[in-house]
């Protein structure tokens, strides 16, 4: 449809859950038409890049609405909402923009015809499970929702997670396989028995749910241990409602609205539910049909959605704060000792590597006065109880990240106090995101979701200098008042005025001997840095007594004989001793050490 052919408002509506995605537009008379579906996406597993990629698909069938409405499953705060916002704008930049959670625009397309004195109680059993209520006031109350690790028992993903658990138990009982998991291995691609569990660490939370169609099988066979798990989630969505409809003053009539695949696709389950939801609150009833979240959604935009303006970063459009670079980064170039890389012997290449690593201290040590500033800043504000946090793409990303991961088991910091952040979010640790890296805003929002302040360093990695994330991060911290560092490897960027961070660390490592792979001595140079930056902070806040790491937290044999050595190194115990000692201090070395001071002789 073109923008001159539109009649009046037309709104599209969208909803994301765990299973699918559902469109549909609605035109200036309230007529609604279906449109394609695209696959699952809840915001907390899915990538800017993945989520521009289906919208733009979807604007090649709406390509000027005047409204676009989403209600996206994982969307919980502001900045989710302002993150979705952000990315629609960039689709459908002169329509209106409404985006929330999978309850709300739920909740705004169920049927009409209900009593409107009525409360409406939104059940949502799908992939995952949620619950909401609206009183006809329009006042909301959300529970349940926690997401696969904390909730969602009463869903596709629960109930499936629960029956696998329950067919491996018999296979250990009988020796056989179950005839149930031969099926769903060879239904869900598995392979095998074998390679059950490396799939289960790797399944989606979609792929687990799809085990939930067995366990729904057997019960109507009537299997009584897989009936169990059926029943069991039927009666926690029963507890969700009623606990909702308790919250919202016991309000009279009540409506209750059943949402999500396995209330669509399981017509048992739905009356098994649905019967007792009616049983416990007495004059309630239970909506014929499932609400639509897509239509709802696309009511909601037209009520509601506005202008999406773009995200404000130090008063600047976007694209003005990245600096320029005045000439090509030396990552880039090619290295004169490398041009024949292809055709060298494999020790020949192992030696030029050898050669242009060894290379690294020196440059290293010819930056140390921003490597040094930048340590002094976290030294200050870890006292002051804040945080260092790193933001980076690609290799970048994942130094942060490891660097991060590693300091509560070395040092025992404590959880959030260093942090590391990476453009595509998880899954950019295991694998490339397409076009991650290009979103100044969602490194903006990355930041604020973060809740970056004053005390806080943030430091920015980027071997070229000009990663779009990384900038937007640095931007927002700046605005936040933290400590601003970038580190990159390109002597040649030129700063916009007003966009220069506090400190910019850059080693002349020159270019990579496989051109533009700063994998190779920039990630090097990188990990070097990190290493100085988080263990001399660590050394200076006393977690280090002459070079042992006395806090460092044993969660593993290797790390808790490496304890036992250290106590015993500053003691003059026994190791039998200082093993006691450490277990009765919960193998903390430094409470072990001072009641060692003071139960000593003389002390």
């Amino acid at each position: 449809m073109n923008e001159e052919d539109s009649s009046g408002p037309l709104a599209l509506g969208i909803e994301c859950g765990g299973t699918r995605t559902t469109t549909g537009t609605l035109d200036a008379e309230g007529g609604w038409s279906r449109g394609r579906e695209h696959p699952a996406a809840n915001l907390a597993l899915t990538s800017d890049a993945r989520l521009l990629s289906m919208f733009r698909q979807m604007a090649d069938d709406c390509p000027h609405p005047d409204a676009v409405g989403i209600g996206m499953a994982g969307m919980r705060t502001e900045v989710d909402r302002q993150r979705v916002r952000q990315l629609l704008r960039k689709v459908w930049p002169r329509a209106r923009h409404h985006a929330t959670d999978d309850l709300e625009n739920a909740l705004s397309g169920a049927g009409e015809g209900k009593d409107e004195r009525a409360a409406d109680i939104l059940i949502v059993s799908g992939t995952g499970t949620s619950c909401m209520g609206r009183l006809s006031d329009g006042t909301k109350l959300r529970i349940s929702g926690w997401g696969h690790v904390l909730g969602d028992e009463s869903c596709g993903y629960g109930i499936g997670l629960a029956g696998l658990r329950l067919m491996v138990r018999e296979l250990d009982r009988t020796g056989e396989i179950p005839p149930m998991l031969e099926r769903f291995i060879r239904e869900a691609g598995v392979g095998s028995v074998d390679e059950l569990v490396p799939w289960c660490q790797t399944a989606s939370k979609s792929e687990i749910a799809q085990a939930a169609l067995p366990v729904f099988r057997a019960w109507e066979d009537g299997h009584g241990d897989y009936g169990a798990i059926v029943i069991r989630a039927a009666d926690l969505l029963v507890e969700d409602a009623l606990t909702c409809v308790v919250r919202l003053g016991h309000p009279s009539p009540v409506r209750f609205l059943l949402n999500g695949g396995c209330f669509s696709r399981q017509a048992g389950f739905r009356a098994l539910v649905g019967r007792s939801l009616v049983e416990t609150v007495p004059g309630s009833t239970v909506a014929p049909e499932s609400p639509d979240g897509a239509l709802g959604a696309a009511r909601l935009a037209l009520e509601q959605g506005e202008r999406t303006h773009p995200l404000p970063v130090n008063r600047r459009e976007t694209p003005a704060i990245l600096p320029e670079s005045g000439e090509l980064s030396p990552t880039e170039r090619r290295h004169p000792d490398s041009m024949n890389l292809d055709r060298m012997t494999i020790r020949e290449g192992m030696e030029l590597m050898a050669r242009e690593d060894a290379r690294l201290p020196s440059a290293i040590l010819e930056a140390a006065e921003p490597i040094e500033r930048t340590i002094r800043w976290v030294c200050e504000g870890l006292k002051r109880g804040g945080r260092l946090l790193y933001f980076g793409a690609g290799t970048s990303g994942r130094l942060g990240v490891l660097d991060a991961s590693e300091c509560p088991p070395t040092f025992r910091t404590p959880p959030g106090q260093v942090q590391g952040a990476i453009a595509g979010g998880h899954e950019a640790l295991m694998r490339a995101v397409e076009g991650a890296e290009d979103s100044i805003e969602a490194g903006a929002l990355e930041a604020e979701s973060r809740d970056v302040r004053v005390d806080d360093v943030v430091v920015g990695i980027a071997a070229s200098g000009r990663t779009p994330f990384v900038w937007g991060a640095l931007m927002a911290a700046g605005k936040a008042g933290a400590k601003t560092v970038l580190l990159c490897f390109n002597p040649h960027l030129r700063f916009a005025e007003g966009c220069r961070p506090d400190a910019v660390i850059c080693p002349a490592t020159g270019p990579e001997i496989l051109t533009g792979s700063t994998r190779l001595k920039a990630g090097t140079a990188t990990k070097m840095i990190l290493n100085m930056i988080t263990t001399l902070a660590m050394v200076r806040s006393g977690k280090v007594i002459e070079n042992l790491m006395v806090d460092v937290h044993p969660t593993n044999a290797k790390l808790r004989e490496r304890a036992v050595r250290i106590l015993t190194t500053l003691t003059g115990m026994a190791p039998d001793r200082a093993r006691a000692s450490l277990v009765a201090s919960d193998w903390c070395i430094p409470k072990a050490r001072e009641e060692w001071r003071r139960t000593a002789p003389g002390s």
